[in-house]
């Protein structure tokens, strides 16, 4: 999985424009220094951490397989400050750690397997589809969507482990919620929907304050703005 993780972001360094503004990459590996240093050392042993900022203007990023993070340009327009960059990135890099990766490829192979079945027994292609639509709605979209909301557990540990403040991240959806326009059903979305994320982080905040709290006594303060280096 992180050999593909490499593959798939190389290709994308060529395919898609990368960030030359300083100022905006060291803001942003500012960040996602700070959240990889508070990472369990096998956890950062087992990837080769790297961060690029594209020049897209969708507010979203990514992480793969292997430690490969990317940011669109976008997402720093939405994300208006460290601690909201920072619940993205820490939220990004709970997919990794979690190895949703690794299950999402045993989800596709599951799909294919069944589909290819049915092919082989001649079933009609009404059934085929029902098949697909089956194993969509029924296994794929919850399972994600349980898979979100487990990155969004790591994330606002992370976060809060690596001195920022959890409570920006309520505020993060918030906003997303507000520029993210119409959505289709919770059940049909490979993501919780915005009111239940923020539920769900309300009822971890007590910990993740806690947390906090304890980074900020121990001189883990992130002071990451424009134009200053990263900590590494």
């Amino acid at each position: 999985m992180a050999a593909q993780g490499e593959r798939s972001y190389r290709q994308m360094q060529q395919e898609v424009p990368i960030s030359t503004n300083v100022s905006e990459n060291n803001y942003v590996q500012c960040v996602a220094d700070y959240v990889i240093d508070v990472l369990d050392p096998s956890i950062q042993s087992r990837n080769q951490w790297e961060v690029t900022v594209f020049s897209e203007n969708q507010a979203n990023a990514f992480a793969l397989p292997g430690g490969k993070i990317g940011v669109y340009a976008g997402l720093l327009d939405v994300a208006i400050n460290q601690h909201q960059l920072a619940a993205v990135l820490a939220h990004e890099v709970g997919h990794v750690i979690a190895n949703h990766g690794n299950e999402r490829a045993s989800q596709n192979a599951i799909r294919d397997a069944s589909v290819a079945v049915a092919q082989i027994l001649d079933v009609d292609d009404t059934t085929i589809e029902a098949i697909e639509m089956g194993t969509r709605y029924g296994l794929f979209l919850p399972f994600n969507r349980t898979q979100e909301s487990e990155a969004d557990s790591i994330g606002i540990m992370l976060m809060a482990e690596a001195g920022f403040d959890p409570e920006q991240s309520i505020e993060l959806w918030v906003r997303m919620n507000s520029d993210g326009g119409q959505r289709p059903p919770e059940f049909m979305s490979t993501h919780p929907s915005p009111d239940s994320r923020i539920s769900d982080l309300n009822r971890q905040m007590v910990t993740a304050k806690s947390l906090r709290q304890t980074a900020n006594a121990n001189g883990r303060n992130p002071d990451c703005v424009p134009g200053i280096a990263s900590p590494r």
